[in-house]
């Protein structure tokens, strides 16, 4: 059963569901000789082999060979369709996603690390698309399979086939302890692959600042720390995996010991043919496949729902800044712009940045904003377009609130500069703060930097501190950040 998370993403597949379609019908045809291959060896040694008729067999030939071809074409079609639904499958997800977080407001992105939102675009996409192209795929070929040949099975031999049926009992236990003990290792390497992805990000786009207050060990330190974390988790995950796999393959060869050893009584005592010993044993080794691929489907369908569920954080998130029903569209705009009683703090709380802030900007007039680190100049730019909404009052642009208007348009008149300064480890210049020296709890230059920023710079938590790109027009310290 998939899990309600995964089943969330398959209408993704209507628009390529003749290829599914194509998918089931190959894997139908393919199924369909691999199950007669067998029947026609029991008629071989049943028949011209045991009654040494040779100039029999040649019929025989040409039937397994037609099946061969067969089988080997259906399953050639079957890969072929599932990978191509698969992909543009992934390839219409991963559209929507960017399209959402495009759509979502600055906060959203203040509060997500980079890396994480990263990993859910590329690593949590595929790995959704994998075993829906794939696990899916298998999973419903398999289990025919085994209805199939199972049914099969009790024709030939009911004491042989229920043999062979009681090995699901244990089957199914061994499957539903792994998936208690798979399910949490599953969500913490995902979740520490967008870490260590963030780790990289900001040194990547940071080195600037890295190379500039020497510390490069620091952040190399940071990433081995963040690597050696993952690489434990994703070893408890390896060790978890062998165990369950080399269970299945144990009652699988215990399984085929036992079949093979009241089959052979069987014979002997002439209540089964030879050759219908061979086709019993050979549609035994057909199930060997798909029951050693059991336990990579299954942790295969973990990491997709863990991958379901990650996504479906990010898509679940609306957007905050929306625009009215019946939005306003200026049929010639002026460029005069107003604030009246304007008040901002951001959404994450803390104290006001702007308050009771009145000013207005003629069209044609240039003004420049002077202050201190933290005093609300990047934050009075990014109101006007809208990227924040005013906590109290109102902007106007030409006499009409900006909350009116329609997003795309407002946004498509005003330009924004902005001083790409990276700055890791933080959000709003946190990063820049902790790059200089340590400073300890009382040093009075910590605290002036902590009081640059405007508010308290508490450590990011998991999923949170993504470092923001904006302009800044202050003067101060090096070590605080300009």
């Amino acid at each position: 059963m998939l899990s309600p998370a995964l089943r969330r993403f398959l209408p993704y597949l209507r628009p390529n569901r003749h290829l599914f379609v194509v998918t089931m019908v190959a894997a139908s045809a393919s199924l369909a000789a691999a199950t007669a291959t067998p029947l026609v060896v029991k008629a071989v040694i049943d028949g011209p082999i045991a009654h040494g008729q040779a100039g029999q067999l040649l019929p025989f030939a040409i039937a397994l060979v037609v099946l061969g071809g067969v089988e080997t074409g259906a399953n050639f079609v079957r890969r072929n369709y599932s990978v191509l639904a698969s992909l543009r499958m992934e390839t219409d997800m991963r559209n929507d996603f960017y399209a959402h977080l495009q759509n979502l407001q600055v906060a959203f992105h203040d509060n997500w690390q980079s890396g994480q939102l990263l990993s859910r675009a590329v690593a949590d996409i595929q790995t959704v698309r994998r075993f829906v192209g794939f696990g899916v795929v298998f999973a419903a070929f398999f289990g025919a399979q085994w209805a199939l040949v199972l049914a099969v099975l009790l024709r030939l031999d009911w004491r042989l086939a229920v043999i062979s049926g009681l090995l699901l009992l244990p089957l199914a236990f061994v499957s539903r302890r792994f998936f208690g003990r798979y399910a949490t290792i599953a969500r913490q390497v995902q979740d520490q692959q967008g870490d260590l992805t963030t780790v990289v990000e900001e040194m990547a786009t940071g080195v600037r600042i890295i190379k500039a207050f020497g510390r490069n060990r620091l952040l190399l330190q940071r990433f081995q720390r963040q690597a050696a974390t993952l690489r434990v988790t994703n070893l408890k995950g390896v060790r978890i995996r062998a165990s369950t796999w080399t269970t299945f393959n144990l009652l699988i060869s215990l399984n085929l010991c036992l079949v093979l050893l009241v089959g052979g009584l069987a014979v002997m005592a002439g209540q089964l043919t030879l050759g219908g010993l061979v086709a019993f044993m050979t549609y035994l080794i057909m199930l060997i496949w798909p029951l050693d691929a059991l336990g990579w489907i299954l942790a295969m369908g973990e990491e997709a729902t863990t991958a379901s569920i990650r996504l479906a954080e990010v898509f679940d998130s609306l957007p905050e800044i929306t625009e009215p029903a019946r939005a306003q569209v200026l049929t010639r705009v002026r460029g005069g712009i107003r604030l009246e009683g304007v008040g901002f703090r951001y959404p994450e709380g803390g104290n006001w940045v702007l308050r009771g802030l009145d000013l207005e900007l003629q069209p044609g007039e240039t003004i420049a904003l002077v202050g201190a680190t933290g005093s609300g100049k990047t934050t009075l730019a990014t109101l006007v377009p809208r990227l924040y909404d005013v906590s109290e009052g109102r902007v106007m642009l030409d006499g009409v609130d900006v909350r009116d208007l329609s997003l795309r348009f407002l946004r498509k008149q005003i330009g924004v500069a902005f001083e790409d300064r990276p700055a890791p480890g933080g959000r709003r210049g946190q990063g820049r703060v902790r790059m200089g020296p340590a400073l300890g709890p009382g040093d009075p230059r910590r605290r002036a930097g902590l009081l640059a920023l405007g508010r308290p710079a508490p450590a990011p938590g998991p999923g949170q501190g993504r470092a923001r790109r904006t302009a800044s027009a202050g003067a101060g310290r090096p070590a605080l950040g300009g």
